[in-house]
């Protein structure tokens, strides 16, 4: 049995042990109603797993909204709190979070702000989620394309990580979380690092070691720095340009969008090339880190006329400061370097270097 990870303010539970908590928090809280958040897609997969796992007698209400990350708005957040309020949700009330990293940041959202806050529990049922996105209270919508622009930082009272859900998973949104473990070795372990280099033999028992080992990562950094006032920001590593060019491609109609790992897969490789022309990051290391990135995530055709409009999204970055545009680099693996100020025409060659790489996959 995987050990739990003592957070700020809330446990995370792995597996069986999971849902043995939950059983006792909802005993112990005494709800006068639960809900659970889902998207269409978790209701389907996921529900019956989950209530497979809790008692005959348990009940609750089914909120499902659209799955994927065009619906993570505060139009969607409306239309659950019209419901929460319609079905007769109360300061009592208990919201459950199941599903993927859409679901546990906006129902996490949606939970603080009803009534001034109520309690809710997260279920990630995806593995970005369950490394990155349900860990350390970072709750919140987009705007528009403008990824988490509106949010609050607030905590589930438990967090329950059940790897037997990944089996519902198809193949592009495992690797979409395998970006978040890869990045958690870079800023932090390279022996952690180092794992990812052949995951080929690799069982399951293997996986969740590695998948509590990155909440470990994540959780450690956040335990030290709650609010992001400095150590924090190592966790942005690869999601500055990442999270724009998501941006960009998530508005670009002849684009095809993009998931949040595919994005900061490319992300990382390109400030790993940045780390390297302005901190003295290992040459070699870069050849390597993008060797093994390209070996898990195709090949995205970034054109020269996207690079300016992508670049363009960067000044809303939510680590720029006094008009600046911020960035995290690396001196090394595991030497991370905040608050790094690029200029744009080596912004324009980390693309050119992108693009000049072998397709490994």
């Amino acid at each position: 049995m995987l050990a739990p990870i003592s957070c700020n303010g809330y446990s995370i539970y792995f597996n069986e042990d999971g849902y043995e908590k939950l059983k006792h928090y909802i005993v112990e809280r005494n709800p006068s109603r639960i809900f659970i958040l889902t998207d269409e897609n978790t209701n389907e997969h996921c529900i019956p797993v989950f209530m497979g796992k809790m008692p005959a007698d348990f009940t609750a209400e089914i909120i499902e909204i659209e799955a994927g990350e065009p619906h993570k708005t505060i139009a969607t957040c409306s239309q659950v709190w019209q419901v929460l309020s319609e079905l007769g949700a109360d300061r009592k009330s208990l919201l459950i979070n199941l599903g993927g990293g859409v679901v546990t940041d906006l129902g996490g959202f949606v939970a603080s702000t009803f009534m001034r806050g109520i309690d809710f529990v997260n279920v990630p049922t995806s593995l970005l989620a369950m490394v990155d996105a349900s860990v350390g209270g970072k709750t919140g919508v987009d705007l528009g394309p403008l990824k988490n622009q509106v949010g609050v930082i607030n905590v589930p009272g438990i967090l329950i990580a059940d790897t037997s859900m990944l089996m519902t998973l198809p193949a592009n949104q495992m690797r979409s979380g395998l970006a978040e473990m890869l990045k958690h070795g870079l800023i932090q372990d390279r022996n952690y690092w180092a794992a990812f280099r052949d995951l080929s033999a690799l069982d399951m028992n293997d996986l969740d070691v590695l998948i509590r080992d990155s909440i470990m990562i994540k959780n450690n950094i956040v335990m030290q720095d709650p609010r992001e006032a400095g150590l924090r920001k190592s966790l942005n590593f690869g999601h500055t340009l990442g999270h724009a060019i998501e941006s960009y491609f998530l508005q670009a109609p002849e684009k095809d969008t993009l998931l949040h790992g595919e994005a900061i897969a490319i992300g990382m490789i390109l400030e790993t090339w940045l780390s390297a022309k302005t901190r003295q990051f290992p040459e070699d290391t870069l050849e390597e880190i993008t060797r093994i990135i390209l070996s898990y995530f195709p090949k995205v055709t970034i054109e020269k006329e996207d690079i300016a409009p992508i670049i363009s999204y960067l000044k809303y970055d939510k680590k720029n400061a006094h008009g600046h545009i911020n960035f995290l680099l690396l001196k090394d693996i595991g030497a991370p370097v905040i608050d790094v100020r690029v200029p744009d025409d080596l912004l324009i060659r980390s693309f050119s270097y992108y693009n000049g790489q072998p397709q490994t996959v």
